[in-house]
Formats: C-alpha cells, sequence, structure tokens
C-alpha cells in the first residue's frame, strides 16, 4: 500500500485531487480512499488530504502519519517544518514551484517532480486551482497511476469547456514535470 498526503490550501482543489486520485486508481483495478481534513472552511486555509492506494481493498479511514509521498500544491508549504512530519525514508515528493529544487528540503526525500501548476493552471483554466496539473506531475513522478487513467476520471468531475481546460492542465503536468534524483 502507498501513501500519499496532499498539502495545499482551501481553494487549490486538494480535496477534489484526492478524489479524483482514488477514481481513476478504480480504473486501474485498484483500490484508493481519500479523505481530507481541514480546520477552517475558508479559501487560503491549510488544507491536507489522504489518500491511500492499493492492489487490495482499502479499509483504513485515519491520517496518514508516514507518508511515502508528499504532494505539495502550495509552494509556501515545502518551508514548513509540520509539512514533512513522519515521512517515510526514501520518500517522494511532487512540488508545485516555479523554482527547481537545488537541494533537497528533506533528509528523507530522495525524488522529486516539480512543476509550475500555477502557471499552467492560470494559462490554461484562468485561476490557480492547480490540483489536475499536480495530478499529472503525479502520476509523471510516482507511475503509480497512468494519465491516461487520470484523463478519464476528469470526466466524472468536470464537462465541455472545463473538462477539457482539466485535461489539458493535467497533460502539462505530466509532460512538463521536472524529475529530480538525490
Amino acid at each position: 500500500m502507498q501513501e500519499i498526503r496532499i498539502h495545499g490550501r482551501g481553494g487549490q482543489g486538494a480535496v477534489l485531487a484526492g478524489e479524483i486520485l482514488v477514481a481513476a486508481l478504480a480504473k486501474e483495478g485498484k483500490s484508493g480512499a481519500s479523505f481530507p481534513m481541514f480546520g477552517f472552511e475558508r479559501r487560503g486555509a491549510p488544507v491536507a488530504t489522504f489518500v491511500r492506494l492499493s492492489d487490495s481493498p482499502v479499509r483504513e479511514r485515519t491520517q496518514i502519519y508516514a507518508p511515502d509521498c508528499l504532494v505539495i500544491l502550495d509552494p509556501v508549504q515545502v518551508k514548513w517544518p509540520q509539512t514533512f512530519a513522519g515521512v517515510k525514508l526514501e520518500a517522494t515528493l511532487v512540488l508545485n514551484s516555479a523554482h527547481s529544487l537545488s537541494e533537497r528540503p528533506h533528509e528523507s526525500i530522495v525524488s522529486a517532480g516539480v512543476v509550475d501548476a500555477t502557471q499552467i493552471a492560470f494559462e490554461e483554466i484562468g485561476r490557480a486551482a492547480v490540483n489536475t496539473c499536480m495530478l499529472g506531475a503525479f502520476a509523471a513522478t510516482t507511475g503509480w497511476v497512468s494519465l491516461d487513467a487520470i484523463l478519464s476520471a476528469l470526466e466524472q468531475y468536470f464537462e465541455k469547456k472545463l473538462l477539457k481546460q482539466n485535461m489539458r492542465c493535467a497533460q502539462r503536468g505530466y509532460q512538463q514535470v521536472k524529475l529530480i534524483e538525490w
């Protein structure tokens, strides 16, 4: 079982990203579970979403204290020590940032995918809803889910123009992510 913790802020789509990821896993015959944790329900407040994926049914619905992968939608949160709390050794990071990583942000991180999802989202959607772009980057960085499954899952959540925009975001995230290994 792989455990993923998605960090973001209200309005960036962290909760929806977890739901879409689980739907994409189901399309590949895998199991998954996703649920959020947030304090004040307002735009801009810190949000964490927990996602578990497995080849067998996922029944555990607790917070993820030792993630295999961190997905950080808000680049400021890469500087917060609590973002990396409990991260497993040899973990992967998927980061939304306009800047590449010159050094490891935490000793447990051994690989990363960095993409400017904010810029892509503004270009494609007109606002900083970075979730679908980050899902594309997640697929390219981890290989735990295919881009095709993510694109197919988007059809459950969006339609018409918004579907096309989010599909382009996911595709660009997949294509433009910069992979780093330490």
